[in-house]
């Protein structure tokens, strides 16, 4: 049997990419890794990622890095901080369909080497106790139908873990120290969603 050739995986995303509070070990890209390295063995694992960025942010900050021109699989998961922000829907398509477009740039114009991950809930955390959670949740789910929007019309992978970050309301080690992010155990759930979809991409 042809031994599989190693893969070039790019994150693109914030605090959820990045891995905010947890080891770089328990980002949810690399558990995926993890995950698939039985049947796909992974050579590059690029991060473009930071705790508070926007859909802006994130492109500005793709423009300045040095990145491989190739990647096999680039996984999208941005927005959070364009709702806590406030930020404008509209907005926030034009921002996404480009950021798509440079995601695609680096799969040789392949959308369907990109993986979209939606936006979780971070109304669950005990930071937002105080909040309105019922608002961030339909202000979320607005930016989440725009992403799926875009997704469909570019035939791009979509991977929904909203309602795994919903799933667990009252379950402490689902969060970070921080009292606001996500934990390991919280991105294992997000890898495996995303692991049949990203063997798939993969395996093309």
């Amino acid at each position: 049997m042809d031994k599989i050739p190693s893969k070039k995986i790019l994150a693109l995303g914030d605090s959820y990419t990045i891995g905010e509070s947890v080891l770089e070990s328990e980002r949810w890209s690399a558990q995926l890794i993890e995950l698939i390295k039985n049947e796909i063995p992974v050579s590059n694992h690029d991060i473009v990622a930071q705790t508070g960025w926007t859909t802006f942010e994130l492109q500005d900050a793709i423009k300045s890095r040095k990145l491989d021109k190739h990647y096999d699989l680039v996984s999208l998961l941005i927005g959070v901080n364009n709702q806590y922000r406030g930020l404008s829907k509209e907005d926030f398509r034009k921002d996404f369909q480009q950021l798509l477009q440079t995601a695609a740039n680096f799969t040789s114009g392949n959308f369907r080497h990109v993986m979209v991950l939606s936006i979780p809930d971070w109304g669950v955390s005990p930071f937002a106790s105080n909040r309105d959670r019922a608002q961030i949740a339909k202000e979320i789910d607005t930016f989440n139908l725009v992403i799926k929007d875009e997704c469909l019309k570019h035939h791009v992978p979509f991977v929904d873990i909203t309602p795994i970050s919903r799933a667990y309301p009252n379950d402490v080690s689902m969060i970070a120290e921080d009292g606001l992010h996500f934990s390991g155990k919280m991105y294992a759930l997000w890898a495996k969603a995303a692991k049949e979809e990203a063997l798939r991409i993969l395996k093309k």
